[in-house]
């Protein structure tokens, strides 16, 4: 393997099943708000939100993202690792740096952001109520969880870390 396909070793073999349950609670509690957020505006919009959040998250970036990485078939930080498996083939880990799927991920979990965001903005400003207050914390919460705290925390104990150009935390030099 190339020196910049080195996994890291200090990276944890398997993650809790505590911190798979966790990331997909939050993770789903992201996609309700955000649909519920849709929903303000239009029924219709809130269906295709969520129907299209599920298939991204859980079906798309699992075929270009999971496929070939290391933790496939295997219980990582959000056991989609295990998911992957049961849905495709394995892939190469060496097509993990330049997948589409590192490129498509950002936008994916941009879009289950800003879309809701946007439109609950605007419903709360044609007609405040505490339910739309309450869906976007809610959105903002479980976003800023997913996005940043729960990322950084998994991407601290990854095998992949060295690899993954969406690791969200800096790589020591040392390690």
């Amino acid at each position: 393997m190339d020196k910049n396909f080195e996994l890291y070793e200090k990276g944890l073999e398997t993650f809790s099943l505590f911190s798979v349950v966790l990331n997909n609670i939050i993770m789903i509690l992201w996609i309700i708000s955000g649909s519920v957020a849709c929903t303000f505006i239009s029924p219709i919009i809130g269906k295709i939100y969520l129907f299209t959040a599920v298939f991204m998250v859980y079906f798309v970036l699992r075929k270009i993202v999971c496929t070939n990485c290391y933790y496939y078939g295997k219980m990582c930080s959000t056991g989609w690792g295990i998911l992957a498996e049961h849905l495709f083939r394995k892939g190469d880990i060496n097509n993990f740096r330049n997948s589409i799927g590192n490129k498509l991920a950002p936008i994916t979990y941009f879009s289950l952001l800003i879309v809701p965001l946007i439109l609950v903005l605007i419903s709360i400003i044609r007609e405040f109520t505490t339910l739309k207050f309450i869906t976007l914390i809610l959105l903002l919460l479980t976003s800023i969880y997913s996005s940043l705290i729960g990322r950084k925390k998994s991407c601290r104990n990854c095998k992949m870390r060295l690899i993954c150009p969406g690791c969200a935390i800096k790589i020591d030099i040392e390690n």
